[in-house]
């Protein structure tokens, strides 16, 4: 596969693959839901990206025996199964999207996959290398540890890490993504590959930036983050209050959208966890814990005029309270 067809896909259009592909293996798709499917393939070349490497991702679980293979087959003959008791057309199609939601989160790229160290949605870990790094793993991450006697590589493929590296090695210390390089100084700092970037975040010491596209570093000290892209980096800002919070399990917010928050826990859930948009711009200030989303929502009641709307167990919405007459 080439490497512009292993280019990542949002994760909106990855599901959208997914659930075609559900509809068209249970045997019931219609012709019209077969022409509907050649629309959708034909109207992105990120459609035609992403259904191309889930046909690969399938490939590489027919040849890999680990336990993710097991349960995401398990997963998927479990929604053939309820898809063939409720037969074709729009509605097989809307619950097929309602199950992608439940485990789409388990469908990556297949770097993912294949990755060295892996959690899943709503896990974290600790990793303690043989120099004596420390690597934290947040949820739904995926990392390669790649040593050798010139250098000390991670290449992180999904996520959010916390990286403290060891002493007493002289080997350079290098985080790696899609959008270039950041070469450790003897310090503790957060990466995180977003949708658009790979944040920076210097928690102690410095940081050297290297855009993929670009020859040249740039430092970032203690307490400076920043949003490198593959062609440049972004404007330097302040580390926000509490970053690393959640390797202690928690989320601190202060003042921020209610739909940021929920967004945020989302990473944390599997399914889907949603904000009416009548309420997505309340403000929202304090610390929720990150191993008990339910919890964590219950705790904007006495504060918000909002209530929590569970559906099933795995799509939850936070709306508006009904007014009062």
């Amino acid at each position: 596969m080439s490497q512009a067809n292993t280019k990542p896909v949002s994760a909106r259009v990855l599901d959208a693959a997914i659930a075609w592909q559900l509809c068209l293996d249970c045997g019931n798709g219609s012709e019209v839901e077969q022409a509907e499917f050649a629309k959708w393939y034909a109207a992105s070349e990120e459609h035609a990206r992403a259904w191309l490497q889930l046909g690969m991702l399938d490939h590489r679980f027919s040849t890999a025996s680990v336990p993710a293979r097991n349960a995401l087959l398990k997963a998927r003959n479990s929604a053939h199964q309820r898809m063939r008791k409720i037969g074709g057309g729009v509605a097989s199609l809307a619950l097929v999207i309602g199950l992608t939601l439940f485990a789409g989160k388990n469908y990556l790229p297949v770097d993912y996959w294949m990755a060295d160290q892996r959690t899943a949605t709503g896990e974290q870990r600790v990793l303690r290398l043989a120099d004596g790094t420390l690597i934290n793993l947040n949820t739904h991450s995926a990392v390669d540890v790649r040593f050798d006697d010139k250098t000390r590589l991670i290449v992180l493929h999904e996520g959010e890490i916390m990286v403290q590296t060891g002493h007493n090695d002289a080997r350079p210390f290098i985080v790696q993504t899609r959008d270039g390089s950041l070469r450790a100084l003897g310090t503790r700092f957060l990466v995180k590959r977003e949708d658009d970037g790979t944040r920076l975040s210097v928690l102690q010491s410095r940081v050297a930036a290297r855009p993929q596209s670009s020859a040249d570093e740039t430092l970032y000290n203690e307490g400076q983050q920043v949003l490198m892209h593959r062609d440049g980096l972004g404007q330097m800002f302040a580390v926000t209050p509490a970053a690393d919070a959640w390797t202690h399990g928690m989320l601190v917010l202060d003042n921020v959208r209610l739909a940021d928050m929920v967004r945020e826990l989302n990473r944390y859930k599997r399914g889907h966890l949603g904000v009416d948009d009548d309420v997505a711009d309340l403000r929202i200030t304090g610390s929720f814990p990150l191993n008990n989303i339910e919890l964590a929502l219950n705790a904007l009641l006495p504060t918000l005029p909002v209530q929590i709307k569970q559906h099933t167990p795995w799509w939850i919405t936070v709306s508006g309270k009904p007014q009062v007459h």
